[in-house]
């Protein structure tokens, strides 16, 4: 299993097989060419203007668009971000949309 892991300059703690992206493009980039995987650990502010928070909204569109087939079920995230508001934004945006994908099965 491969993990995404999104962050401007931190880099993951664990010995998991983590592909590091540093900007909400490049995670879009490698979604469109290798799909979602099954967990992701988030950081919120991706440097200048870029938060995480635009790939988020473009993946469920992603998803929305394409069956709900993008995201799979076993989806999992984690969020490792300094920014509490961040964190509770991306958690409620995340949370909500997987209640809402589930209760369509």
């Amino acid at each position: 299993m491969t993990y995404l892991y999104i962050d401007d300059l931190r880099t993951p703690q664990t010995n998991k097989p983590w592909v590091i992206l540093r900007s909400s493009q490049e995670a879009i980039e490698y979604v469109k060419k290798n799909g979602m995987t099954e967990f992701v650990s988030l950081d919120h502010d991706l440097g200048g203007d870029d938060t995480i928070m635009i790939f988020l909204k473009w993946l469920i569109d992603y998803d929305l668009d394409n069956n709900g087939k993008i995201i799979p079920h076993n989806f999992d995230f984690n969020v490792h971000s300094a920014n509490n508001v961040g964190t509770q934004n991306i958690e409620s945006l995340l949370r909500s949309y997987l209640k809402f994908k589930n209760s369509k099965k």
